[in-house]
């Protein structure tokens, strides 16, 4: 496996190849699938979209090594599915969708159901893993802008509160004097 201060190896490739450079890195010997997502670039000035990011070991004993993919999305472009390559990236493709609204073209989980709700409960619109995602704690309150009491600056400067001690050291009052 990869030490703390190694980083792990990665590749970019373009949508359209993005299938043949997954077999091709199986063909390397990658071929343990631990996980895919996404991070929100949207707000990128030059070439906006999300980043899918894949990330592959090859267990080989004595020799384990692991590599990143990343592929650039445009918003609404449908990535194709890995799914007739990793049964099991049929759960991170419905988390991805779910949390960024990313399609996956030719998904197919053996179930039939297509891509469906993993995480989320029943009803819940959004994806809240974008940029663009307003938290309902943030629209339905105001952010303090302050850690404790009487440092926002709008209220007159009072005495500190009494600091807490941590869990299991008595008060200086308690013991022998």
């Amino acid at each position: 496996m990869t030490s703390a201060t190694e980083q792990t190896p990665l590749r970019d490739c373009e949508l359209d190849g993005w299938v043949e450079t997954v077999q091709e890195l199986r063909g390397e010997g990658f071929d343990y699938f631990d996980w895919l997502t996404a991070v929100d670039e949207t707000d990128r000035e030059e070439s906006p979209g999300f980043d899918v990011v894949l990330h592959l070991y090859d267990m080989t004993p004595g020799a384990v090594r692991g590599t990143l993919l990343r592929c650039r999305v445009p918003e609404g472009t449908p990535v194709p599915s890995l799914t007739s390559l990793w049964c099991g990236a049929a759960w991170h493709e419905r988390e991805t969708h779910e949390m960024f609204g990313i399609e996956f073209s030719g998904f197919d989980d053996g179930t039939g159901l297509g891509m469906r709700p993993l995480l989320l409960p029943d009803g819940f619109v959004g994806t809240p893993l974008r940029k663009s995602f307003v938290l309902a704690a943030r629209a339905s309150k105001p952010w303090p802008g302050a850690k404790d009491p009487g440092e926002s600056g709008d209220t007159p400067r009072r005495a500190g509160r009494r600091k807490n001690l941590p869990p299991g050291v008595p008060d200086p009052s308690w013991g022998p004097r």
